[in-house]
């Protein structure tokens, strides 16, 4: 593979992921960037389905001479989690690389999850002097918040059964296996009531600056939840003096750590007000304590504000602080067989107050679906006794390749072959689509690589920019690889 064409390559991967970046393309809202791809498929002459969920795969024929060749899928997702935009709706995301070659956003998440994957089955449908066999690129809707798009594949949405998931962000790495996950919203009923008047001091308290990051792969890392800080705050002036609540907002996704909170409340004024005004030193004193490390710049800030109308009555803040205290959050059980690996972990991704509620989002995650499923219904049954509505938003099944599948060896080959080195076969504990693949697909094998990506989900979130180069490298050098092989 000589240096021309592979930087030709990159140069068209990185060109179709600035387009990606200008189209906002949060959970739930993929409707533009579904779009973008059937235009892009008309543009190439290529044939397309787009489903009623705005998935879409585009299917382009076999390299001549190739036509008999297995068929291969190539697995992408079209939506990201928005961290740090002010509209997800409206924003473009604006990218940066550093000296060291490793690309962000200005202010935000960037979107290399999934977004580079994805640029990458687009370059590759437009290059004809790439070697492939009959190709499926399938690219699903709202994998970051539900996997809604992929539990609703129809069975002949796609045909082939060997699929390169370019959704990945280890990148001397193959995905082998994921963990699964269950996403529950439960709304406490929180019936508000006229603000008291009289002497009160009124306060908005905030805390930001928190690394956040993936629920998933950054839950074991001892970084500060918002979620828990807000707790905590709220709880040390409870304990102390009469607050009322008037609203409450942490957090911005149910698949990332929460990196910041904002509480608005009052106090009686007096000693009351000077002690929820001195926590401001105190709490930031304990935060460079606790997380100086995991979160430099984490901070909290107190200050005065405008008075409320309405607050949370004071039964439903005392359940809100009660479920917070009692549900888990944070890793819940190491693995006994995989070294290094959470097993099952909780994530409070998300409060929120909401008309007459608050709204408590919980992302439950475990190699062991059984495990999973536990402890999301005692989770459920915590917010349950204090009046609480759960409801779950996805159940995905945990994921495992047969280690000795054909398809896995042959892409451990090719890395080997086009980098000098193989990959480690790993589990992840975050989750995939896979497990609905599997189920839906008979017969499917799976191979998960990608670049380097560190702290998606988040506003440091980062790519290397050398190692899509590397991959892009592979991912050819596999497709041409799978059209020359009779057996996978």
């Amino acid at each position: 593979m000589d240096n021309n064409t592979t930087t030709k390559g990159i140069d068209k991967v990185l060109a179709i992921f600035s387009q990606l970046n200008q189209i906002p393309r949060p959970s739930h809202h993929e409707e533009r960037v579904a779009e973008f791809l059937c235009e892009y498929a008309r543009q190439q002459g290529l044939s397309f389905e787009r489903d009623a969920q705005n998935c879409v795969v585009i299917r382009k024929p076999a390299t001549p001479g190739f036509e008999d060749a297995v068929p291969v899928v190539v697995l992408n997702h079209m939506d990201m989690v928005c961290v740090g935009m002010d509209n997800p709706l409206e924003d473009a995301i604006q990218p940066v690389v550093d000296e060291n070659g490793w690309m962000s956003a200005k202010g935000t998440s960037l979107g290399a999850d999934n977004g580079i994957g994805l640029s990458m089955a687009l370059a590759m449908l437009a290059d004809d002097s790439i070697v492939h066999g009959p190709v499926e690129v399938i690219t699903t809707t709202n994998e970051e918040d539900g996997m809604t798009g992929a539990a609703a594949l129809d069975p002949e949405f796609i045909r082939g059964r060997r699929v390169i998931n370019l959704d990945s962000e280890d990148y001397d790495t193959i995905t082998t296996g994921a963990a699964g996950a269950l996403i529950q919203v439960h709304r406490l009923p929180a019936q508000r009531r006229a603000a008291t008047g009289g002497k009160r001091r009124w306060f908005r308290i905030t805390i930001e600056g928190g690394k956040g990051g993936h629920s998933g792969v950054d839950i074991a890392k001892g970084r500060a939840s918002a979620v828990v800080l807000a707790w905590a705050l709220l709880a040390a002036i409870y304990n102390d003096v009469d607050l009322e609540l008037a609203s409450i907002k942490v957090g911005e996704a149910s698949a990332s750590i929460a990196s910041a909170a904002e509480m608005v409340l009052s106090v009686p004024s007096g000693e009351a007000a000077e002690f929820v005004k001195e926590q401001e030193a105190s709490f930031n004193e304990w935060l460079r304590a606790e997380y100086g490390d995991s979160d430099p710049d984490i901070r909290c800030r107190i200050e005065k504000t405008a008075p409320a109308n309405t607050v949370v009555g004071e039964e439903a803040f005392h359940h809100f602080m009660e479920c917070l205290e009692q549900i888990p959050q944070g890793v819940i059980e190491m693995s006994k067989t995989l070294e290094d690996t959470v097993e099952t972990s909780n994530n409070v991704g998300r409060v929120f107050t909401e008309d007459d509620s608050i709204v408590v989002t919980t992302h439950t995650r475990s190699f062991i679906d059984d495990d999973m499923r536990k402890v999301a219904a005692e989770i459920a049954a915590v917010f349950a006794e204090a009046g609480a509505v759960s409801e779950t938003l996805m159940e995905a099944p945990a994921w495992q390749e047969n280690p000795d599948s054909p398809f896995l060896a042959l892409t451990s080959d090719v890395f080997n072959e086009v980098l000098g080195w193989r990959p480690r076969p790993v589990a992840m504990h975050f989750v995939l689509e896979a497990g609905y693949f599997v189920s839906k697909y008979p017969g499917i094998q799976m191979a998960s690589i990608g670049p380097r990506i560190v702290e998606p989900h988040s506003t440091s979130e980062r790519v290397l920019l050398s190692t899509v180069a590397d991959i892009w490298k592979v991912f050819i050098a596999l497709l041409k690889k799978m059209a020359e092989t009779k057996d996978i």
